[in-house]
């Protein structure tokens, strides 16, 4: 995560300069309304995600299967969030890794997401045993 932040900040700084050798101060000013754009872009998705998610319960999702089915490793805790619209609910102590969040759909199924570095590691699903049974198995039902 590091290494990213770096060579973002390394890349604002080059076009900064390359900006400066080759247009003088009007290129340098192009350049950094264009880097504050794009970081108000960033804020603005930021806080409307933020916004949706003060709006729900925590740990709170419509259906766990679907959710299940839209992670990936490597997924940001604010894309995560961006799906869920919601905050998970946090199942591991202040400041320990892997953090651990669970959300849960109304019919009692939750999924267990591990974040590292703020970056989703690996997540489960859990069913109630009862939604379990009740869903039907194409191959144990066949004719």
């Amino acid at each position: 995560m590091t290494v990213q932040r770096t060579l973002i900040a390394l890349a604002a700084a080059a076009l900064l300069i390359f900006a400066h050798r080759q247009y003088g101060w009007p290129g340098v000013a192009a350049v950094s309304g264009g880097l504050v754009m794009w970081l108000l872009l960033h804020v603005t998705r930021l806080m409307t995600i933020v916004k949706r998610a003060a709006n729900r319960p925590i740990g709170h999702v419509d259906s766990a299967v679907m959710l299940n089915a839209r992670l990936h490793a490597g997924d940001t805790l604010l894309h995560v969030m961006a799906i869920t619209r919601s905050l998970g609910q946090v199942l591991t102590p202040e400041g320990e890794e892997p953090q651990v969040l669970r959300w849960t759909d109304p019919g009692g199924a939750w999924v267990e997401a591990r974040f590292a570095s703020g970056r989703l590691a690996s997540w489960t699903l859990q069913r109630p045993a009862e939604v379990a049974e009740a869903v039907p198995d194409p191959l144990r039902d066949a004719p």
